[in-house]
């Protein structure tokens, strides 16, 4: 199973694809590492968000062939980029559910976005103003909404796992 995880930066997406990750024994596939690894070694200006992508789609279709969950953590802002998630599970004959994380709260999602520490060496993290007018496309497709700013990380973790469960049938 591909689980896509998308939302705006400092949303909590990270911090529930890990707990996720933990509980089911998935891989964690987050694009900040992906991207700010290609920046370590020279990759740099208009190609990143692609080569960052890419990689990743790579990364997902080799662990799914293998058996394996993965959980996708990136902003996936566009219809292209859930496209691409949808297209890897379809090559592989994996299932993909699609998770949109939001924090509803706009003065929460600010002080969390302002007050966190990349835990990703030389990774520098998006301004609130970069985050607020990034492009960003609202889902136009079934997927799964969790509120960060309704629940805490166990709740929503938890929520998530029995909408998984629920969509198994």
């Amino acid at each position: 199973m591909l689980i896509a995880l998308g939302g705006l930066p400092g949303t909590g997406k990270t911090t529930i694809a890990r707990e996720l990750a933990r509980q089911l024994g998935a891989v964690h596939l987050r694009i900040d590492s992906i991207e700010q690894a290609l920046r370590d070694y020279g990759v740099a200006g208009r190609s990143m968000d692609d080569a960052g992508y890419r990689a990743a789609y790579a990364i997902a279709a080799d662990n799914l062939c293998t058996g394996q969950t993965v959980i996708a953590d990136s902003v996936n802002p566009l219809p292209v980029t859930r496209d691409a998630w949808v297209a890897v599970a379809q090559r592989t004959g994996a299932r993909v559910v699609e998770v949109e994380v939001i924090c509803s709260d706009p003065d929460e999602h600010r002080r969390r976005a302002e007050m966190r520490i990349s835990d990703i060496p030389g990774l520098q993290l998006p301004t609130w103003e970069e985050i607020v007018s990034r492009e960003y496309h609202p889902w136009d497709r079934e997927h799964i909404v969790v509120d960060t700013a309704l629940r805490d990380v166990e709740q929503n973790v938890k929520m998530l796992r029995e909408a998984l469960a629920a969509q198994r049938g």
